[in-house]
């Protein structure tokens, strides 16, 4: 096979993703406030110190009521008293009493079962009674039912969401133990980009990269630094130089493939960086760049060099600045591809292909068509796409051909 893409010495997309899990090392964990910790990933497992809830309460507004068996309507009661919650009470109940009590607060000793008001009539001030038949044990929320001490509430490596953060913070828990969160520093190269349509005259143009990487870190609730360099050799070595003693990874777009003003591979191998993969047989980004360098304190920078072209951009920071980020926080997992049914005919291509599709469902099936406009220079067909599809190389596929895809945002 001949043709661009199709040279010695390519990697697979695959390999490209199993180097990325196997070399890079997590980053140390760290304890933070929970409050704090949404979306980060967990260095250890948590335990429950309490019961939940820590004590029997009120499901319902209404009455906790003592009885020796289940209760049959128009049954009275002893009106003693009333317990909010939050409240402690010293009340308890002998049998024929009740208390008027609300959601959440702790039934008196000898509660035997709760009924909500809806079915209660109040005689006068001292006495109530039952309305409608009521079993034993009704609406008491019982000490322990949810979560018991020692009970594992989240495991390691769990990604904290709202609905997690939540179910900690009312089992009680203030701190975790997370994996830190990468210092990430990101390098636009290029002398081309334009600032306002005057520019234009000088065959400049307007730049999409630091717009979509700043809006793709913010989508995730993260914020990076962006750097703009010139295309020198001077000006890429001074600042990578800088970079890679303060930041955990740093990320390039443009100036990895082998023109004249590609500097960003020489110049960070010259800074010591060790290479672990250039190039991977795929379009869009076959000129992807991944080093190294560890620090004299042992601790490592990372470099992940994109190409400059948007298209390999985006599919870069969704395929793989998302898997090695996952991975510097103790997430050695490739991406979740899910499987969809391909709507129509694909011409065979050399390289691996990301394609931006529109994915949907249809009787129940996901089917996936591709979008017009995907070469690595076009962006348009992004307000329409909601997946990116890999297509293998070399081999033409047809209708009906089931395909491997991720969601994209």
């Amino acid at each position: 096979m001949s043709g661009c893409g199709a040279e010695q010495g390519l990697i697979t997309v695959d390999q490209a993703l199993k180097l990325i899990l196997n070399q890079t090392k997590s980053l140390m964990p760290e304890t933070v406030e929970l409050n704090q910790a949404l979306n980060c990933y967990l260095a250890e497992d948590i335990y429950s110190a309490i019961n939940l809830p820590l004590f029997s309460q009120s499901a319902v507004d209404g009455y906790a009521i003592c009885a020796e068996s289940a209760i049959e309507p128009h049954t009275e009661f002893e009106l003693i008293g009333e317990i909010q919650a939050g409240h402690l009470s010293e009340l308890q109940l002998k049998a024929g009493q009740a208390v008027r009590i609300f959601t959440g607060a702790k039934i008196p000793f000898a509660t035997t079962t709760v009924a909500r008001q809806e079915i209660v009539h109040v005689v006068d001030s001292t006495r109530i009674a039952i309305t409608e038949h009521l079993n034993a044990n009704a609406d008491i929320r019982d000490v322990g039912e949810e979560i018991s001490v020692g009970q594992i509430l989240a495991k390691k490596e769990q990604q904290l969401s709202v609905g997690a953060v939540a179910s900690l913070s009312m089992a009680g828990i203030q701190t975790v133990e997370v994996f830190q969160y990468p210092k990430v520093a990101v390098v636009i190269t290029g002398d081309e980009v334009a600032k306002t349509l005057e520019d234009f005259a000088t065959g400049k143009i307007f730049d999409a990269n630091a717009p979509l990487i700043h809006a793709w870190f913010q989508n995730q609730g993260q914020q990076v630094e962006i750097f703009h360099v010139a295309d020198t050799e001077a000006a890429v070595k001074t600042l990578l130089q800088h970079l890679s003693q303060s930041y955990d990874l740093v990320l390039t777009t443009g100036g990895v493939s082998v023109g004249d003003y590609d500097f960003i591979r020489p110049v960070t191998l010259s800074l010591g960086f060790e290479q672990i993969f250039w190039k991977v047989k795929q379009k869009p980004g076959k000129p992807m760049f991944f080093a190294e360098l560890i620090r004299d304190d042992q601790t490592i920078c990372y470099l992940l060099g994109l190409p400059g072209n948007p298209a390999a951009v985006y599919v870069g920071m969704q395929i793989y600045t998302a898997t090695l980020l996952k991975a510097l926080q103790g997430q050695k997992q490739p991406p979740s591809w899910f499987s969809a049914v391909l709507t129509h005919d694909l011409k065979m291509d050399a390289r691996e292909r990301f394609l931006r599709m529109s994915a949907s469902f249809d009787q129940g099936m996901l089917q996936v068509k591709s979008l017009s406009r995907q070469q690595s220079h076009m962006l348009s067909n992004l307000m329409q796409a909601n997946c990116l599809v890999r297509i293998p190389a070399g081999v033409a596929l047809s209708e009906g051909h089931i395909v491997q895809g991720l969601f994209i945002n």
